[in-house]
């Protein structure tokens, strides 16, 4: 048993340093939602510049994407590597998988631009275009990583598991 906590705690870890990885992909591929500043009497006013874009909905859909993916790979690895599966195996891998998406989900608002859209308008001036910070509306996204994951082990766990020995039939009198 106690090895088998040691094994679910590397993946844990391992899957939160993973979470690093997603970040930066979900920075590099997440689309920019365009904004346009404009000053209306003295005042900033910052304004979407295709107001029937998608671009917002891409950022999510790009994590959660992202997010199934990793779960998929870190689950065959995790079978690859114990095939036998195991309780704190799958907890590992659940823990992990949300620690890193949690990880990805800040690296990733860091990395973007900056929060103060006001400012950044102000900065590149009226009518220019700029991007929008990057973030998460839909927090649900979080959980790709670690569901994708739990299913994606059990199902492999149920097909290429060992299998527990049959008993033997008893004999009939």
């Amino acid at each position: 048993m106690r090895t088998e906590v040691l094994e679910g705690a590397v993946i844990t870890v391992a899957s939160a340093v993973g979470g690093l990885l997603l970040g930066l992909l979900w920075w590099w591929l997440a689309p920019h939602v365009p904004l346009v500043g404009d000053e209306i009497d003295r005042n900033w006013v910052v304004y979407l510049k295709d107001s029937e874009g998608e671009q917002a909905i891409g950022v999510d859909g790009t994590f959660t994407l992202l997010g199934l993916a990793f779960g998929l790979v870190s689950a065959v690895a995790v079978v690859l590597w114990r095939r036998r599966g195991g309780v704190p195996l799958v907890v590992g891998l659940g823990l992990g998988g949300l620690l890193g998406s949690l990880v990805a989900w800040r690296l990733g608002v860091w990395l973007g631009p900056g929060s103060d859209v006001l400012a950044h308008a102000q900065a590149v001036g009226k009518g220019v275009t700029f991007s929008a910070p990057l973030k998460l509306s839909a927090k649900g996204a979080l959980l790709a990583w670690p569901l994708a994951g739990v299913l994606v082990h059990l199902g492999l766990t149920a097909l290429f598991g060992p299998r527990d020995p049959e008993p033997p039939y008893p004999q009939q009198p």
